[in-house]
This record gives C-alpha cells, structure tokens and sequence, in this order.
C-alpha cells in the first residue's frame, strides 16, 4: 500500500500478464478515510483479450501513515454502471426535494 492518495491504483501483474489493467480512476473524497473509483478491465485468457470496462469503488483507510483497502465493490459493466447512475439520480432528485431535471451528472 501507499501513504499517498495519488499512488493507490489497481493495477496487477501475474507472471509478465497484466490481469488488471487500470484505464482512469478518480478521488470520491480525502482524509483519514478515501473512497476512489477506478475504470478497469481484467485479462480474459480463455479470448486472449481483455474484457469489457469494470468499476470498481474502493474504500481506503489510512493506518500508521498507510492506505489500506477496508471494503470494494465491483460494477460488472456498463449497463449495471448506468443502471446505478439512473438509481442514484432519482434519489438525489428525490433528496433535493426537485424533479429528476434539475440533477444533471457533471461532463
């Protein structure tokens, strides 16, 4: 593990294959307690090829000066990933106290 945020990643590497191949991350919050989100996809060997994007939202916490992983999630592929994001629209509308209009994701 790493002490610093910018240097957590998912990236791995078995026997010279990278199994997890890491495409883009971002930082959900900071502190003592980081939650990151991380777009992959993971080598399929029976195809040769790596598979679709995955996500995966990882929940760090950081102990004697060290990051470490306290808890992950895995969203399998795009459909379920826009499925969450419609779910996750309407009750943030339905939190606001506004119509699913007015919350838009960011570009």
């Amino acid at each position: 593990m790493s002490g610093n945020i910018e240097e957590l990643g998912i990236a791995y590497e078995e026997d010279g294959i990278e199994v997890i191949r890491e495409l883009d991350r971002a930082v959900l919050s900071k502190g003592a307690w980081a939650t990151l989100i991380f777009r992959y996809r993971q080598w399929e060997p029976a195809k040769e090829a790596y598979g679709e994007d995955k996500y995966s939202i990882r929940r760090y916490r950081k102990m004697k000066g060290e990051y470490r992983v306290q808890s992950k999630f895995t969203i399998s592929g795009p459909e379920q990933a826009l499925r969450l994001i419609d779910v996750l629209r309407e009750w943030t509308a339905e939190a606001a106290g506004k119509g699913e209009e007015a919350i838009q994701c960011r570009p």
